[in-house]
């Protein structure tokens, strides 16, 4: 297949697989302007398959850095309401939400972390509706990822200018099955076979998992009712589709305040366009209790105390070592890439999906359960070829689910 045979079956991936568009169903798309090419393609692939309106609501990166550098202080602490009401139409009309990410990774390097963070906490309480339908898995949603320059030049420093757009391409078009034709047909085998792992571990009913590696000795328990899922949801209408592509992992949330012991990171986490590297946090009764980083741990002090829950996990994956993305030995400095290749946890909001009967409760029901609720939920890398985990069942023995990375089943 040649560069736009490859690009159309991506468009046609994302369209019927990652947000299965169903007839007169609306659709919202967040990106930025090094996208519109591929945008274009994705919303006339939408309106082939039935699509009611598609909206496309563009970021550019200069005008977003500009009004971190320039913009008075008060803007960093409100959120435009025609964007939270946007979202809520959305919401209302069952319509889907896909971002197609190609942000530079330094965007926001230099930046006052007072500004990221006060406009985080904003948006958080201004998206509320939005994040809780997300959460919940009220309306399809999707994230996937196309190169900008700035992107691949952080990526494959190395190569020649010319050359690194097109590595990027090829990695990206690699670890989504891309390539033959048959990407369709592939991720239907590929849902099938995380959906296997995820029934493997619900059969098991493990009460507590104990996490060891170099830096990492931590031990979380889990829900008593906890779901093990893969990266395929049902929306509110019971109509499927993928929240991330790609996706190499089964996940589960963690009880609130069952994490104890310390962990440390394995990639650097990319969180407002600023790098957070070489850190480790540890964790009582499920509340972080000391953060220490080599890079970025102001602005990771400040995440961590963007609310209480921002305080606890939310969330617990499991990705082998050798997964594709980790094979192909690149970082990608993007989140989304970066959490397919390794176990990750994410520092607060837990999905309540990941819970029988809690989807659609309120913040002090899902506490209730032993859920974590805040207005963030951000992953961070843990994995590597060296660790082990040991999952407890209820009678206290010990049975391995990874060794050296890898699956023990």
């Amino acid at each position: 297949m040649d560069f736009q045979q490859k690009l159309e079956e991506y468009a046609e991936l994302v369209v019927r697989v990652g947000l299965n568009i169903q007839p007169n169903q609306p659709l919202l798309i967040n990106t930025t302007t090094d996208t519109i090419e591929f945008t274009r393609l994705i919303v006339k692939k939408a309106y082939e398959t039935g699509a009611k309106r598609v909206d496309v609501n563009y970021t550019d990166e200069v005008n977003a850095r500009a009004f971190y550098d320039l913009a008075p202080d008060e803007a960093f602490h409100e959120f435009p309401k025609w964007a939270a009401m946007q979202r809520d139409e959305l919401i209302e009309n069952n319509g889907a939400l896909l971002w197609i990410d190609a942000d530079n990774p330094d965007l926001l390097e230099g930046v006052s972390i007072d500004r990221i963070s006060s406009f985080q906490k904003a948006s958080g309480k201004a998206l509320e509706n939005y994040r809780k339908a997300v959460m919940n898995d009220v309306i399809t949603w999707s994230i996937v990822a196309m190169p900008s320059e700035k992107w691949a030049a952080k990526v494959f420093p190395e190569l020649k200018p010319e050359d690194q757009m097109q590595a990027l391409w090829d990695l990206i078009f690699q670890v989504v099955r891309i390539g033959e034709g048959t990407a369709v047909q592939k991720w239907k085998e590929h849902i099938e076979s995380l959906d296997s792992r995820a029934t493997l571990l619900n059969n098991k009913r493990f009460k507590k998992l104990h996490y060891k590696a170099e830096g990492t000795d931590i031990q979380v328990e889990l829900p008593k009712e906890h779901i093990w899922l893969s990266g395929a949801s049902k929306n509110g209408q019971n109509v499927p589709f993928i929240a991330n592509m790609p996706t190499e992992e089964v996940y589960t949330a963690p009880l609130k305040t069952g994490v104890n012991g310390y962990v440390k990171n394995t990639k650097p986490f990319v969180y407002q366009g600023n790098i957070i590297d070489d850190f480790t946090l540890t964790f009582e009764n499920g509340r972080i209790t000391s953060i220490k980083a080599s890079t970025g741990e102001k602005l990771l002090q400040e995440l961590i105390g963007t609310d209480e829950g921002a305080k606890y996990l939310g969330e617990i994956a499991l990705v082998p070592h050798k997964s594709p993305i980790s094979a192909s030995n690149v970082l990608f400095f993007n989140t989304l890439f970066d959490e397919n290749a390794s176990n990750h946890f994410a520092i607060g909001e837990a999905y309540p999906t990941c819970v029988e009967g809690a989807r659609g409760l309120t913040d002090s029901e899902l506490e209730n359960l032993g859920l974590n609720t805040s207005i963030v939920h951000e992953d961070f890398m843990i994995g590597s070829g060296d660790m082990d985990i040991m999952g407890e069942l209820v009678d206290g023995t010990m049975e391995p689910i990874f060794t050296k990375g890898a699956w023990a089943f």
